[in-house]
């Protein structure tokens, strides 16, 4: 199988965990204290694949200098992205417990939602691809990272995204456009950087990274606190240690 194909896979399997959150979000009252736990979860999940699959392999090949140069470039960006979109009604995009505009409340909020939505899960899916040009096949840790943030990211969405108000044409239509989205992140980050030096490759792996961090702490941490208060700082160390565990043993 073609490389870019593969990659392309790859970031669908991701964006679907997001389509599969979304569903249970829309269909199931899941207590918002389990979401909660789990996107802590998740959170410790992502920092653990950041830290010792993502920035570690982007330092040993492209250096220090560049490496952090390119994590500082996407958490900026990120965070620009991000405070542009909150104003125009994405700032709670992730919360599950009626904190999300309606669109009477706030015109033009579900668009910006929805480009907050693929603003958290782009960064992600073209980590996938270079991993699977990298190395020729997926990172385990990173795929896994990736799908157990993204269920109860688009649970807690949906969820929130129904209590404002939202028709079920337009929340699914957003989280299959951002699948389709994510499967060609991947695909394209592959196709594109077929052949690059390995010092480009590990820049944009640090930028991507960067942003990833960004939206760690910006919104999914932030989510889970809000109902899982004091043991936030427990769930997220287990989540950190079950990858870490995952990433040594594989």
């Amino acid at each position: 199988m073609a490389v870019w194909l593969e990659a392309g896979l790859w970031g669908l399997v991701a964006g679907a965990a997001l389509l599969l959150g979304a569903s249970l979000g829309w269909w199931l009252s899941v207590p918002p204290a389990v979401v909660a736990a789990v996107m802590a979860f998740g959170a410790g999940v992502l920092v653990s694949a950041l830290a010792f699959d993502l920035v570690d392999e982007a330092e040993r090949s492209g250096g220090l200098l560049a490496t952090s140069a390119g994590f500082l470039l996407g958490a900026c960006v990120y965070v620009a992205v991000n405070a542009m979109l909150s104003r125009r009604g994405a700032r709670h995009r992730k919360r599950s417990a009626g904190r999300q505009p309606s669109e009477h409340e706030a015109r033009g909020s579900g668009a910006a939602i929805a480009f907050g939505a693929l603003l958290d899960g782009i960064p992600e899916t073209v980590v996938l691809g270079l991993s699977v040009l990298g190395s020729g096949t997926v990172g385990i840790t990173v795929l896994a990272a990736i799908v157990v943030s993204n269920v109860p990211e688009g649970l807690s969405s949906a969820a929130g995204m129904r209590r404002a108000g939202r028709r079920a044409g337009y929340v699914f239509g957003v989280w299959t456009g951002i699948a389709l989205a994510c499967a060609a992140a991947a695909s394209l980050g592959s196709l594109l950087l077929d052949g690059a030096p390995a010092a480009t490759i590990a820049v944009i792996t640090a930028v991507a990274a960067g942003g990833i961090l960004a939206m760690v702490a910006d919104t999914m941490i932030p989510e889970a606190f809000q109902r899982t208060h004091v043991l936030t700082g427990l769930i997220t160390t287990v989540g950190f240690l079950a990858a870490f565990t995952l990433q040594r043993s594989g």
